[in-house]
């Protein structure tokens, strides 16, 4: 699959090392062209509007409140594909960046509800952590396979759900760094 991951910062370039590393064709948006977020893997690193338009999936991770000025700069590039929302806007009432978005794109909302270190390490000792997510469903098994593809259990909420999704990243938060349990914590879903 062809994903361009708009931000190369430690989210964006965590999951995108992933990505390649699945065999996915990555391409990282970035505004400084000698960016290093591509170094040892398969991927490379183009200017964003470039990026956008050679994706079949963006998956934003870029600081939440810079994506309305992508949308009004890139909003074309966008139309009709699939954005995948990993952003949050720590502190605000709305943590994630739908409504920022042209509404001509494919929402979905994933990677927002664990901290970085564990998509790096996605597995823990009693297995993989997993990641819950929202899209419609004509998009639900492309979100899974890119959730997959980093390695991660994939957890349909439905479809429209950012809001819940937004309410486990508080949760994550809560537990933690307000009460100190440290980073490397995740939520999952127990069938039984």
């Amino acid at each position: 699959m062809k994903i361009s991951i708009i931000g190369t910062g430690f989210i964006g370039s965590t999951l995108g090392r992933a990505l390649s590393d699945a065999g996915h064709e990555i391409t990282f948006g970035s505004r400084h062209a000698e960016d290093q977020a591509a170094r040892g893997t398969s991927a490379r690193v183009l200017p964003i509007p470039q990026a956008l338009l050679e994706s079949e999936v963006i998956l934003l991770a870029i600081p939440g409140a810079a994506v309305s000025d992508l949308s009004t700069e890139q909003g074309d590039a966008m139309n009709g594909k699939l954005v995948i929302d990993a952003t949050n806007q720590m502190g605000a009432d709305v943590a994630n960046a739908r409504g920022q978005l042209p509404s001509s794109v494919r929402y979905a909302r994933a990677f927002n509800t664990l901290g970085g270190e564990n998509m790096a390490e996605p597995v823990f000792s009693d297995g993989r952590a997993d990641m819950f997510f929202s899209s419609q469903e004509a998009d639900r098994s492309t979100v899974e396979e890119v959730i997959e593809g980093v390695g991660l259990r994939p957890v349909y909420v439905g479809a429209d759900q950012e809001e819940l999704l937004d309410a486990l990243f508080r949760l994550w938060i809560a537990l933690a760094i307000t009460q100190g349990r440290g980073r490397r914590i995740a939520l999952r879903l127990v069938e039984g």
